[in-house]
């Protein structure tokens, strides 16, 4: 196994008059190689969380174990956990600082102690990983539009080659053909480079259509933890605690009730349509056929 959270609590201004639980007895295990979703409202503990799976945040009280091994015994490196379990933030202005991009990608694998070349063939070979060529080396990071902004903090984070790749929602403010270019690079990713991959989302057709095991958060704990399908069949107890399912998912369940005779556990558009044809194939087969003289 990859990552094990036990117990895992934080408070914030612990101690004060504004002590604040943003995560409670947090239980989770992230197998190797995994696609995970994490969605929760605004608050549910989803940014804080992943900000301790690679030590930017210590907790209160719990543990986490990378590979079987605490993060938090004496001695534990964690300069050597955020080369393995690499985040990329919210906002790429938040880790883009560099004058240029290249130089901006070269420089996490430069504090890893590696040589020049060793620093430089990374960061090319990231910078051709998420689809930017030597057009944009010697670019200004903070020029480019939006989405070459996220492929390039991805890019500075891949140039680590880290194990486990958190993105905490690295499609916001992109325009619909920007959201499927990131996504579709980081589904890329987790299937060519065999990554653990943690995404952090508010768009259930995106967790929906990409990741393989889905966990909520709500007000710092974790109340579900399963595949898309069984996670969305609680889709009433997801509203009540201000999130919905996939919105194909209402269009499936209001053709149930029409006596549609189609799968209720359908979350994406392209099951959905799949399935509908199938529908209308097999009733126009068992259709009487005219007879003709």
């Amino acid at each position: 196994m990859s990552i094990e959270v036990r117990n895992l609590s934080h408070i914030y201004g612990e101690g004060t008059i504004f002590e604040q639980y943003a995560l409670k007895n947090v239980n989770l295990t992230i197998g190797d190689g995994e696609f995970i979703g994490l969605i929760g409202h605004t608050g549910s503990g989803k940014s804080t969380l992943i900000q301790h799976l690679n030590g930017l945040l210590r907790a209160s009280s719990g543990d986490i174990l990378y590979n079987g091994e605490s993060i938090y015994r004496e001695g534990y490196s964690m300069k050597e956990l955020r080369s393995h379990v690499g985040l990329v933030f919210q906002y790429p202005e938040h880790q883009l600082f560099e004058v240029d991009v290249f130089s901006d990608v070269c420089f996490g694998p430069k504090n890893l102690g590696l040589s020049q070349e060793e620093v430089e063939a990374r960061a090319r070979e990231a910078l051709t990983l998420v689809g930017l060529d030597e057009s944009f080396y010697k670019q200004s990071p903070f020029e480019l539009s939006g989405g070459q902004k996220r492929r390039a903090a991805i890019a500075g984070v891949l140039a680590m080659k880290p194990e486990v790749l958190i993105l905490d929602e690295p499609t916001a403010g992109l325009d619909p053909q920007g959201r499927e270019d990131i996504l579709g690079l980081v589904a890329k990713l987790h299937r060519e480079q065999g990554m653990t991959v943690i995404l952090v989302s508010h768009s259930m057709e995106d967790v929906a259509r990409y990741v393989s095991r889905l966990v909520v958060m709500n007000h710092g704990e974790k109340v579900f933890d399963g595949t898309p399908k069984e996670v969305f069949r609680h889709y009433k107890e997801l509203e009540a605690i201000g999130l919905a399912a996939p919105q194909i998912t209402y269009v499936v369940h209001a053709l149930k009730e029409q006596g549609i005779p189609i799968d209720e556990d359908i979350t994406t558009v392209e099951e959905a349509r799949d399935a509908i044809l199938a529908i209308w194939r097999k009733q126009g087969a068992a259709q009487p056929k005219e007879e003709t003289c």
